[in-house]
């Protein structure tokens, strides 16, 4: 996590640049060309050399002059920390047994059909949402990031990304399901397009060629982005599906789908947490770019969120399924705005909002000894290394 006390020492001026190295032409003879290429091996690294070397005073998240190449010495320690965790908690969708999902679903009295609404509108939201999220980061984030340990986060990020992906279409094709009707979803369905609608404009704002941080106008641009896709995307979006399928799993339905869920809501939870960690950082080395009207700008993104996520959980549920309704997740999606706001350093947006859903903060838990259904898998952490009853 961010440290606010360190205080890192300012880089050493720099040397006066060495002379330039003598030319070598490979035609020359070689006894000439060894006498020229003898002393070079032998010099150790001169001055200037040393004062190029990297100072971790000198990195910035954004606008850095530093080396993007030389990861270390470390100044974002809480990013390299989570860039290993992340590599603690990998997994493979094909590690879960479908088996019993798919009697279930092919069972005719396996599922109701509010519940099988439920999940092939949960999953035509979710396989192409990771996409989009990928995209962002690798087509555009990446490359304004310029901090080396926050980058080798966001490499692990997009390859979980491309994970989750894998994920619903593992269960998209193992439940048997209409490949066209669940991918192409955030086209068909109002709900889950205006979700995505939402957050295109921002993957757009930092994908195009032409633009590079720098100003006030582009720096605020990232960092509405990056609050957007840490904060609202992974942060909020995400949780009325969620819910609905850790809910289906409490009631020992679909539990393989369940539990790919349980492993990827682990994985968002630390992806949100970086992405937090991320704009507060850039907060605190650019306070100039959290002015007010950024701030009443970001609160309202917040509040069109909302109400997006409210329509998707009343499209998804039009009738009380699994013990939920739609009016319950209004409660509950008002109580993460507020926790997203209050992290990034805004007001709350929703006073005295409480979480009907206490039983999701356990499911969120990286530590936890047992799988919350009392499936097979005790804690994962890599392919090779998990632990069966």
């Amino acid at each position: 996590m961010l440290s606010w006390d360190e205080e890192v020492a300012p880089a050493a001026p720099m040397a006066p640049a060495t002379p330039a190295m003598p030319a070598i032409n490979t035609r020359m003879p070689l006894p000439e060309l060894a006498a020229i290429v003898a002393p070079i091996k032998s010099v150790e690294a001169a001055p200037a050399e040393v004062a190029r070397r990297v100072n971790a005073a000198d990195k910035r998240i954004i606008n850095g002059q530093t080396d993007v190449n030389q990861l270390v010495p470390f100044k974002y320690k809480w990013a390299w920390d989570k860039y290993l965790a992340g590599c603690a908690n990998h997994w493979m969708p094909q590690e879960i047994n479908m088996q019993r999902d798919i009697e279930l679903w092919k069972s005719p009295n396996g599922l109701t059909e509010d519940e099988r609404r439920l999940v092939k509108r949960n999953l035509g939201f979710f396989v192409t949402a990771d996409s989009l999220a990928a995209n962002n980061i690798v087509l555009g984030t990446y490359r304004h990031i310029t901090a080396p340990e926050c980058r080798q986060y966001l490499l692990r990020q997009a390859f979980e990304e491309a994970i989750h992906t894998h994920a619903y279409q593992y269960i998209v094709e193992s439940l048997g399901l209409d490949e066209a009707e669940i991918f192409n979803a955030y086209n068909e369905v109002e709900s889950i397009r205006d979700k995505d609608q939402f957050l295109i404009p921002f993957i757009n704002a930092l994908t195009d060629p032409e633009f590079k941080t720098g100003t006030m106008e582009t720096d605020q641009t990232l960092l509405k982005s990056l609050i957007v896709f840490a904060c609202l995307m992974e942060g909020l979006f995400f949780y009325v599906g969620f819910t609905q399928i850790l809910a289906l799993g409490r009631q020992n339905k679909m539990m393989g789908a369940a539990e790919q869920y349980q492993y990827i809501l682990r994985d968002e939870s630390m992806h949100c947490n970086f992405g937090i960690d991320l704009i507060n950082t850039i907060k605190m080395e650019n306070p100039h770019l959290w002015t007010a009207t950024f701030r009443d700008e970001i609160k309202s993104l917040f509040l069109r969120a909302v109400e997006l996520e409210y329509r998707y959980a009343e499209d998804t549920m039009p009738r009380g399924v699994l013990g939920l309704n739609a009016p319950m997740f209004k409660g509950y999606l008002r109580f993460i705005a507020n926790r997203r706001a209050q992290q990034i350093g805004l007001d709350t947006l929703f006073p005295q909002e409480e979480n009907p859903f206490p039983w999701m903060s356990e499911m969120i838990d990286l530590k936890k000894e047992r799988n919350f259904f009392e499936t097979r898998v005790i804690e994962y952490q890599t392919g090779g290394a998990l632990n069966w009853e």
